[in-house]
């Protein structure tokens, strides 16, 4: 890690979680130029000396944990399962994709198994320790473990999980859920208490690489500087409006007045140039979408007119909280 020059940022390489990174990382301007489809290298024009790769979710985390990799984009349960010892650092835990929990999984023909604590006895009625077949027997072991059943019997596997119950190859599962489409067509359900995490796209970091090279802290701000900015605009909207009144004072001061048009930290106002009679002014606000009808109302509640409304490509903050994290982090650790 320490001899080599390019930053290496990891991507995942197939599904919808791969779809969704690229699409994340175009709106936010930081396009990825990737030549050749079938090539597993990639770059970010944006971005010079910053080496695109494709991997699987899976093994980002794993990359990303032994410094092969710098940063990756990936899901956050596999960063739990793998990367539990401070390697990784996460700088954007929730980029608002790839969306789904942990969950203890039982057969329907459980009928009595509707908690956690419903399942010692299931046990004694086995008289043995229960089997748990799963893909995260880390995060597995460490909730059976507080949950006081230590001696679970946990089944590694890879694969289609649902079947697992039926052909005898253990008595429950644990798997990743978005829909339960799946379970249910499989006859199973998930326990009321059995959450053991949520999970969503997040970007992470090589913690080594961010401390010994400057280079790699710098890509890290550029990164998220724009996604950061792109998130928090992709809510919102900009708003403009004629008013007219005395002053942009005495505007301003109507506009407090109401819920949602005051703006970020406040209303822009210009005076307009116009052959009109009385003061004119322009206004511009930032409003969330889904305050848009309010917003509207309570411009036209105070004589607003002409109101045009724009998306908003970003919103840069001073410096972004995820930022100032990583360099606590960091500095923690000296």
């Amino acid at each position: 890690m320490t001899s080599r020059k390019e930053i290496r940022f990891a991507l995942p390489s197939k599904g919808r979680l791969a779809e969704e990174a690229l699409d994340l990382l175009s709106n936010a301007g930081l396009n990825v130029y990737k030549p050749n489809p079938r090539q597993y290298q990639a770059s970010i024009p944006m971005l010079p000396g910053v080496s695109v790769l494709f991997q699987r979710a899976g093994d980002i985390a794993v990359s990303v944990h032994d410094g092969t990799v710098d940063f990756g984009i990936t899901g956050w349960d596999v960063v739990a399962e793998k990367s539990a010892n401070g390697e990784v650092l996460p700088l954007l835990k929730e980029l608002g994709f790839g969306f789904c929990t942990l969950n203890v999984i039982v057969p329907e023909s459980w009928e009595n198994v509707h908690r956690v604590e419903d399942l010692r006895e299931k046990q004694n009625q086995l008289n043995r320790p229960l089997r748990v077949a799963t893909k995260f027997p880390a995060v597995t072991r460490q909730f059976f473990v507080k949950n006081n059943f230590d001696d679970a019997h946990l089944i590694s596997a890879e694969g289609t999980l649902e079947i697992a119950p039926t052909i005898g190859y253990s008595d429950l599962i644990v798997d990743l859920v978005s829909t339960g489409t799946t379970l249910q067509a499989n006859r199973l359900r998930l326990l009321d208490d059995g959450e053991i995490l949520t999970s969503q796209a997040c970007m992470i970091a090589n913690r080594a690489a961010l401390q010994s090279r400057p280079d790699v802290q710098t890509v890290a701000r550029q990164l998220i500087e724009f996604i950061v900015a792109y998130l928090r605009a992709k809510e919102n909207l900009a708003v403009f409006a004629n008013i007219r009144g005395e002053s942009p004072e005495a505007i301003a001061g109507h506009m407090f007045t109401q819920d949602v048009i005051g703006g970020l930290q406040g209303p822009t106002i210009s005076p307009i140039v116009n052959n009109r009679a009385g003061d004119w002014y322009a206004v511009h606000i930032v409003v969330r979408k889904d305050q848009l009808p309010k917003a509207i109302a309570e411009l036209r509640s105070i004589g607003g007119s002409g109101v045009v409304v724009t998306p908003v490509t970003y919103i840069f903050e001073e410096e972004p909280a995820a930022y100032t994290e990583m360099l606590k982090a960091l500095k923690n650790d000296e």
